[in-house]
C-alpha cells in the first residue's frame, strides 16, 4: 500500500521505551494516517496524503483520469480503509489531492471512496473537507467570518463556504454545487416484485432516481431499513436496465449512483421532507445526502414547485439529521436547463487514526460483509 509513510517497523517507540508508537507491522507496508469526521451522521475518513495519487497528479493526470488510475492500480487502499476490519459496510472516505491538473487551481481536489468503489460527487464530504482545508492549512489566508474553499470533485468544481474565527473552522458549512438538472421526470419503470412505479431522475453531481416510498408499499419514516434498502436497490437495478443516462461532458459520469426514497412531500413547505438514500452496493447514507438534496432541489425547481432562493429542509430517516437546500442561480449544462444549488449542513471531527498492515495477514486488504 502506498500511502503516507510512518515508521519502518518494530523500532517505533515512545519515550523511555515504555511502549510502541505503532504496533508491529510490515516494514514494506504503508502506515495509513487519516482524519475522521462525520456530516449529519455520515462518516468521512479523510486520507490527507496518498503518495500514488500525488505522483499521478504530478504527472499531469486530470481528476477523472486519476480516479481511473487509482481504481485500477491502488484499489487495495480503498478496500483496506473502507472495508472491515478497519471500516464497515457504511464507511465513506476521501483522498485529498493537491496541485497539478487534478486540482486545476483549486485549494484541493478529492477522490471519493465507498465500499463498492468511487463516486463522482459527495456533498457531505465537501462540507467536511471545507472545514478540514481550513484547520489543516490547505488555505493560505483564511478570512473572517467566512472563507470560500475551492474544491475540485470528479464531477467538476464546487465551492464550500466555511465559518472561520481566526483560529478554527465552524458550522454550518454550505456549498454551491455543479450545475444540477432534471434528467427525466415521471418515468415509468417496471420493478420486479413491485410492479410499475413512476420515478424522477435528477443530477446533483451524480445521478439518482427519486420516488416516494409509498409507491413501493413502504413508509420512509417507519418501515424497516432493510425493507427500504431492498426496495430502493430493486429500483436502482430496474432503472439501469430500462433507461440510458447521458452526461453533457463525460460518459464516465453517466451512471446511476442510487435511489432516494422520499415521503412524497415535494411541494414547497416550511416543514422538513424526509428521505433515505441507498447508493452503490446497498450502502445507506446516514445523512440527508448532499448531492441528493442538490438533485432533488433541481427536480423541484424544474417542476415549478420552488423558486430561486426558497429554502427547504431535508431530514435523514436514519439519523434525523438535517440539511437545507435552495436553488440560487439558473445555469445551462449542455442542453439541460440547470440550477446551481446551495446545500448547508454541519460537519464534525471525531478523531484521527493510524492504520498499519502486517504482510502475512490474509485479510490485510479488508473484507466486505453486508
Amino acid at each position: 500500500m502506498a500511502a503516507q509513510g510512518g515508521g519502518d517497523g518494530d523500532g517505533d517507540s515512545v519515550g523511555g521505551g515504555a511502549g510502541r508508537a505503532l504496533p508491529p507491522h510490515s516494514p514494506s507496508g504503508a502506515v495509513l494516517q487519516t482524519v475522521e469526521m462525520h456530516t449529519g451522521g455520515e462518516p468521512l475518513r479523510i486520507i490527507p496524503r496518498l503518495e500514488a495519487a500525488e505522483r499521478a497528479a504530478a504527472a499531469g493526470l486530470s481528476l477523472l483520469s486519476l480516479r481511473r488510475e487509482v481504481a485500477a492500480r491502488h484499489d487495495h487502499v480503498r478496500r483496506a480503509l473502507m472495508h472491515e476490519p478497519r471500516g464497515h459496510a457504511g464507511m465513506y472516505g476521501a483522498v485529498v489531492v493537491r496541485g497539478g491538473a487534478a486540482a486545476d487551481g483549486a485549494h484541493l481536489a478529492a477522490l471519493f471512496l465507498h465500499c463498492a468503489g468511487y463516486s463522482a460527487m459527495c456533498g457531505h464530504a465537501v462540507m467536511a473537507l471545507g472545514r478540514f482545508a481550513l484547520d489543516y492549512g490547505l488555505v493560505a489566508a483564511p478570512t473572517r467570518p467566512e472563507t470560500a474553499v475551492r474544491l475540485r470533485c470528479p464531477c467538476g468544481p464546487v465551492t464550500a463556504f466555511v465559518p472561520w474565527d481566526g483560529r478554527r473552522s465552524g458550522n454550518p458549512v454550505r456549498f454551491h454545487s455543479v450545475p444540477a438538472f432534471a434528467a427525466a421526470t415521471d418515468l415509468a419503470i417496471d420493478v420486479p416484485g413491485h410492479g410499475k412505479v413512476v420515478v424522477d431522475i435528477g443530477y446533483g453531481g451524480t445521478f439518482y432516481a427519486f420516488l416516494s416510498a409509498e409507491q413501493l408499499g413502504l413508509d420512509v419514516c417507519s418501515s424497516k431499513t432493510r425493507d427500504l434498502v431492498s426496495a430502493a436497490s430493486a429500483v436502482t437495478e430496474a432503472v439501469k436496465k430500462q433507461f440510458k443516462l447521458h452526461h453533457p461532458e463525460s460518459e464516465d459520469l453517466a451512471f446511476l449512483y442510487g435511489t432516494i426514497l422520499t415521503d412524497g412531500k415535494d411541494a414547497f413547505s416550511e416543514e422538513p421532507t424526509t428521505n433515505i438514500c441507498v447508493f452503490a452496493d446497498e450502502q445507506v447514507d446516514r445523512s440527508p445526502t448532499g448531492s441528493g438534496v442538490t438533485a432533488r432541489i433541481a427536480l423541484q425547481y424544474h417542476k415549478g414547485l420552488i423558486q430561486l432562493d426558497q429554502s427547504r429542509t431535508f431530514q435523514s430517516s436514519t439519523t434525523g439529521s438535517l440539511f437545507t437546500g435552495k436553488a440560487v442561480k439558473e445555469a445551462k449544462f449542455g442542453s439541460y436547463n440547470a440550477v446551481i444549488v446551495e446545500v448547508s449542513g454541519e460537519a464534525f471531527y471525531t478523531g484521527t487514526a493510524t492504520f498499519t498492515v502486517e504482510e502475512e495477514d490474509p485479510l490485510k486488504h479488508g473484507f466486505f460483509l453486508k
